[in-house]
């Protein structure tokens, strides 16, 4: 993971967001744990689909805002945890429905939006991906 952190793009469409993401599925092990910041609309959601096409995942993918976490089985075993915590308060919310079981899955690839609400409970290897909207379709992406 250490070849992901201060790593920066600018990308120029969705598409091109999502190839990103994609290949940052590639790069990655199970067990890792990524924290997607951005406000709303940046493209936090974005990044997480394409993410999992990078995971082979071909089930539809959107924002798990009301059902805080949606899980995807993977072809070769282990799991993508997608996790929204925006109506999340703070850590012990968290707590309460498990997250911690999510984080430390070595199986699993778990990516969370909002993650300051568990600021926290974040693994200390946890990466943490910057998005920023910068335009319709352009987004600038800062991994640390």
């Amino acid at each position: 993971m250490n070849t992901l952190q201060n790593k920066s793009i600018s990308t120029a469409s969705v598409a091109a967001t999502e190839d990103f993401a994609a290949g940052i599925a590639a790069e990655v092990k199970p067990g890792t744990v990524i924290a997607l910041h951005g406000n709303l609309g940046a493209g936090k959601t974005v990044f997480s689909r394409g993410f999992a096409r990078g995971l082979n995942i071909t089930e539809p993918v959107s924002s798990p805002t009301y059902t805080i976490i949606q899980e995807y089985p993977l072809e070769q075993g282990g799991w993508l945890f997608h996790l929204d915590l925006y109506r999340i308060e703070d850590e012990n919310a968290a707590l309460a429905f498990g997250v911690d079981e999510y984080l430390d899955d070595s199986e699993a690839f778990v990516l969370i939006e909002w993650p300051e609400r568990i600021a926290d409970l974040l693994p200390e290897d946890t990466l943490h991906i910057q998005i920023v909207h910068t335009g319709d379709e352009t987004r600038d992406i800062v991994m640390s």
